[in-house]
């Protein structure tokens, strides 16, 4: 029994970590935060409670940035923007996922879209500052 509760402790703490930060961590990320508090997780772990959550519909990934997945515990239709410098993911949550774009994709499709994840790619405000101050 211990170890059933020790399994849903661990799996709690991955969504935990994931929903407590808006940084749209890697499962290294995740791990590297939960080591301190569970000495004996392990990245594996950690990539099979994502994969458990992600197939629930509880996360989601946002693909690959800069070679390595990443992850959004917040699955409220929102807007992305991902540096392709710094890697950064922001929430652009002033922005609305526009309903016609899934109501197109049904169309085109002769399905029904369920939903949708929109995201923009460029360089971050940061990563304009630098790119301005060294003139490259």
């Amino acid at each position: 029994m211990e170890l059933r509760q020790k399994h849903f402790r661990k799996r709690d703490a991955v969504l935990e970590c994931l929903r407590g930060t808006d940084t749209h961590p890697s499962a290294e990320w995740v791990y590297a935060q939960l080591k301190r508090s569970y000495p004996d997780i392990s990245l594996g772990t950690v990539y099979r409670n994502l994969a458990f959550f992600k197939e629930q519909g509880t996360i989601v990934s946002l693909g690959t940035v800069k070679g390595v997945e990443r992850f959004d515990g917040n699955t409220a239709p929102h807007v992305h923007f991902i540096c392709t410098e710094c890697g950064r993911v922001l929430d652009l949550m002033q922005m609305k996922v526009p309903e016609e774009l899934s109501e197109a994709a049904s169309s085109y499709s002769g399905g029904h879209a369920e939903s949708c994840q929109l995201s923009f790619t460029g360089l971050c405000g940061d990563c304009c500052k630098t790119v301005s101050e060294t003139g490259e």
